[in-house]
């Protein structure tokens, strides 16, 4: 989840005599206000994604060896280059995902795996996993990737122990939506339980990463230990 900083705030902040124009034509305050605001997020958001997708190619330009212009010597387009950069971060998290499996990892030290390969770049994991970059998607190798790592979640939840829960209108939902576990065997409710513990855990990734429990005085490290306990 990418950040709006104050600078970037204050670039897209209507002035006075802005609104006073908007106002001009006719439309009521309101709609006005919920219509700027609309195009003022959604372009922040945009940029954010963008600004992620820059930072983290600069991020291996040292270990590369060339400059920033000089990328587009080896890349045809921006397209060519996120895609590059999307692919090697799903690959090493799919591989470290792998890694942890292969020595018997279970749930809860894949989710600290998560959070090491998270915090060791946190501009990778924003890259994807945070904002999307606009107009861009991602060929289906990319999304090949992307699906091993969620199908080594699904398998350590699967090694576990039904927890006996009463079936959930989301549970039955997931029957009939199971596209994205690619094919998994697991029954909807193991579906549930690991979906949950993807979406709560990268809840609190991303606003860790992000900044947001700065000056909040807790340990965002026991914090997501402790969603964890609840999820498993």
């Amino acid at each position: 989840m990418a950040t709006m900083s104050t600078t970037d705030a204050a670039t897209i902040t209507p002035t006075n005599a802005g609104w006073r124009s908007l106002d001009r034509l006719g439309a009521p305050s309101d709609r006005v206000s919920h219509t700027v605001s609309g195009i003022a997020y959604a372009t922040a958001s945009a940029a954010a994604a963008q600004r992620t997708a820059r930072s983290c190619a600069r991020s291996r330009l040292p270990t590369m060896g060339v400059s920033g212009p000089a990328l587009y010597r080896y890349f045809a387009n921006r397209d060519e280059l996120i895609t590059a950069l999307i692919r090697d971060a799903y690959r090493s998290l799919a591989d470290t995902f792998r890694a942890a499996a292969e020595s018997g990892a279970d749930v809860s030290a894949l989710a600290h795996a998560l959070r090491g390969w998270a915090i060791e770049d946190p501009q990778r994991y924003f890259l994807v996993y945070g904002t999307p970059v606009p107009g861009y998607h991602a060929p289906d190798d990319v999304t090949t990737i992307a699906s091993e790592i969620m199908t080594t979640l699904l398998d350590a939840y699967a090694a576990r122990p039904s927890d006996g829960r009463p079936e959930t209108p989301f549970d039955a939902h997931l029957e009939d939506h199971r596209k994205w576990a690619d094919g998994h065997p697991a029954p909807s409710a193991t579906l549930h339980r690991a979906l949950s513990c993807w979406t709560r855990l990268h809840g609190v990734l991303s606003l860790e990463l992000a900044g947001h429990f700065t000056g909040m005085g807790f340990d965002p490290a026991l914090l997501f230990t402790a969603e964890l306990n609840d999820l498993t």
